[in-house]
């Protein structure tokens, strides 16, 4: 059997997606999303890489050389951009004549799944040339972009036109038959495959009890989507409880109104910063988890957030904004707080609770742990995964 994966090439929910996969025996590749050779280092092995000289490179970087290659390769993708704008559909529509896959899985709407509509429309539906395929929605690909105009008409072409779809919350199911979705729903559960219950034994084996933390965990992104200011800003309406306390950020995009927020912040309050470098492993951030009283995080548009997950999962109270899925895991008020993302003075009002109710956090971290492992257990969710896949396979 053959599947073949399209989506953001860093991105490791994608790999940790895939990695369920092995040891089934089957033929996987990998085609990313958009034109980048960086593929994330927790892909498998055995996936197949589907980009030019992709083999010299990773032999190249063995040895060193691998910075040279990436020059060479940046120039060549500009080459083919100025040369041939459509060249990118049309690799992959060769990419799908060439394996030609029982299954296409694209992750992700905006890159992946859009990709993967123009192509079908390339190739049409010729017996033998387009597969089955999957799609998998992520955070805010329609509960936010289908709400905007020029990217309707196009969220729509995606859900009619695949044949299965998943997503890691109810609310993006009832939104994906609005769109127009006819195909078969799979099991909702987390997109980035859960959590091995000994991996998190083995994380918390030095943890304490929430309410004897000193640190305030927050997700640092501010843009079109995060609102990290927003947090940086209800913190400060809560100064008076913050002396002593450590405030960690971290991000994988460096944001320096963020860093100038928090460090004013810190100055004012005495508080402890730190600033996770970009790229932090996730472990570490995990780790820290586990070391925060309270877990922050904020933005206009989400589906679960991963950070929520790890946040019950570590033992911090988890802080969520209302335009994520969070909901479907923790309940406001008795083990994690439901805030509006743009709305400091409430926001502070749930922080200042969290901070000064011991009870209040220490019994959420139970119950929150419970439920991670019941639903959130990587081998059962693997399980569900490798079943999903049969069922498609069955059908090609």
């Amino acid at each position: 059997m053959k599947i073949l994966f399209v989506a953001m090439s860093d991105a490791v929910h994608a790999a940790k997606w895939i990695g369920q996969l092995n040891g089934t025996g089957w033929k996987l590749y990998f085609f990313p999303a958009y034109d980048d050779i960086n593929i994330h280092e927790k892909l498998p092995e055995n996936v197949i890489v589907c980009i030019p000289f992709y083999r010299l490179y990773r032999w190249l970087n063995k040895i060193g050389l691998g910075k040279w290659f990436r020059v060479i390769y940046y120039y060549f993708k500009l080459f083919n951009q100025k040369t041939n704008p459509g060249y990118y559909p049309k690799r992959l529509a060769r990419t799908i004549r060439r394996i030609k896959p029982d299954l296409l899985h694209t992750l992700e709407t905006q890159g992946a799944g859009y990709l993967g509509e123009e192509v079908r429309r390339q190739i049409g539906e010729k017996k033998g040339e387009w597969p089955k395929w999957w799609h998998t929605n992520w955070g805010s690909d329609i509960y936010l972009f289908g709400r905007l105009p020029e990217h309707k008409p196009r969220i729509e072409a995606v859900l009619a036109a695949c044949n299965y779809y998943s997503c890691e919350c109810q609310r993006d199911v009832k939104l994906a038959r609005e769109f127009g979705f006819k195909g078969e729903v799979f099991p909702v559960y987390p997109n980035s495959g859960g959590f091995s219950p000994a991996f998190l034994n083995a994380l918390r084996k030095d943890v304490v009890v929430p309410s004897k933390r000193k640190t305030i965990l927050l997700k640092g992104y501010q843009g079109w989507f995060g609102r990290a200011l927003v947090g940086i800003h209800a913190l400060g309406k809560c100064a008076d409880l913050l002396n002593g306390y450590r405030l960690v950020i971290y991000t994988n995009i460096k944001t320096v109104e963020v860093e100038i927020a928090a460090t004013l912040l810190a100055q004012s309050t005495g508080t402890e910063l730190v600033l996770l470098p970009v790229g932090t492993r996730n472990d570490e951030i995990l780790n820290y988890q586990g070391t925060a009283r309270i877990s922050i995080g904020l933005s206009i548009c989400d589906a679960i957030s991963t950070a929520v997950l790890e946040a019950m999962a570590m033992g911090a109270f988890p802080i969520q904004s209302d335009t994520s899925g969070a909901g479907e895991w923790i309940t406001d008020g008795e083990t994690g707080f439901i805030v509006p993302p743009e709305d400091p003075e409430i926001i502070a009002q749930a922080i200042r609770k969290a901070l000064t109710d011991d009870e209040l956090v220490d019994s959420a971290a139970v119950v929150n742990y419970e439920k991670i492992l019941r639903d959130a257990d990587y081998e059962k969710l693997k399980e569900l995964t490798i079943k999903s896949y049969r069922k498609c396979l069955a059908k090609a």
